[in-house]
């Protein structure tokens, strides 16, 4: 008897041990963060005080008259990030189900080597294949895109003339391969915890393959998917070297996909070398906006996907 209450009682120490470890790591990690901004935006402080809110919404950027206005690279950013994901969603979705899904047992493991290996490449590697190879030779492409999508109402403004190969379109492709990898392999994983019962379970009730998927496996993944999604982004929106090589530099804002560019990592990476006083002050703070922007992203993410699985689930 007395054996088992002091069983119980380790059971119950361990238990809350781990509960407390668990709580713990939580608030290191929410502490660390936290500490983060407040140093960063502390040291950012003298650009913000002097611009104000025209530090978000100009778009010159003049250190030498002490003008600091981001708008144009939170554009370039975003710009070039939403690219990235529109080509490699799809792509890695389509990975990750024909890897666990569709491709023969025997071939599995290779492909999946394959498409892990570019998660290894350096990003400078990218960046250098861009700007050598990809970018001289993408322009005569992108202006025969423009004469045959520029005609047609709506398509005009978005695949304009290219004067050069190195523009926000090019980053965002760059950037599209080197986050495939991450969210193929996150959306295997999660792909992969869909239960066979329910998967047999569709397939007895006469589903076609892609009926079983569209019906069983992608409602049970849709919060891991978005997960892996908001992961590309968060690679695709602080990627640093290899969009300063191919975006172009240039701080504007156009709707034409094939203008040049910048990117808020970009310009910190370019320009911290000679950055002094205010000058430092507003790349920092071009820092702690990209650090906002990818939480207020990824916190809107949650939500959206919280709320969807709440109404699957009382659908159900």
């Amino acid at each position: 008897m007395n054996e088992n209450l002091n069983f119980h009682r380790r059971g119950e120490l361990a238990d809350s041990a781990f509960r407390y470890a668990t709580v713990a790591a939580g608030g290191i990690v929410l502490i660390t963060l936290g500490a983060i901004a407040i140093t960063m935006t502390k040291r950012a402080w003298p650009a913000f005080d002097k611009m104000g809110l025209d530090f978000f919404t100009t778009s010159r950027w003049a250190p030498n008259d002490n003008v600091f206005g981001a708008k144009a690279f939170i554009f370039g950013t975003l710009m070039a990030a939403a690219i990235a994901l529109v080509i490699a969603v799809p792509v890695s979705i389509g990975i990750a189900l024909f890897t666990t899904q569709v491709a023969p047992t025997k071939w599995r493991r290779p492909i999946v080597y394959l498409v892990d290996l570019l998660a290894v490449v350096p990003s400078v590697v990218f960046g250098l294949w861009g700007v050598l190879v990809f970018a001289p030779s993408a322009t005569g492409f992108y202006n025969t895109l423009h004469d045959v999508l520029g005609p047609i109402p709506g398509l005009g403004n978005l695949f304009g003339e290219a004067s050069s190969g190195r523009n926000i379109f090019t980053a965002g492709l760059i950037l599209s391969v080197m986050i495939t990898p991450i969210i193929s392999s996150l959306a295997r994983e999660v792909i992969d915890t869909c239960p066979e019962s329910d998967r047999d379970a569709a397939f007895a009730l006469g589903a076609t393959r892609w009926e079983m998927i569209r019906g069983s496996v992608l409602p049970h993944a849709k919060g891991g998917l978005v997960g892996a999604v908001m992961l590309g982004l968060g690679r695709a929106m602080g990627e640093t070297i290899a969009v300063a090589l191919v975006i172009g530099s240039s701080a504007n804002i156009s709707a034409n996909l094939f203008s040049s560019g910048d990117a808020l990592p970009a310009v910190i990476a370019n320009q911290w070398g000679e950055a002094e006083g205010n000058y430092r002050a507003a790349l920092i703070g071009l820092a702690v906006t990209l650090f906002a922007i990818t939480i207020l992203i990824n916190v809107a993410a949650n939500t959206i996907v919280s709320r969807s699985i709440v109404k699957t689930q009382g659908a159900r």
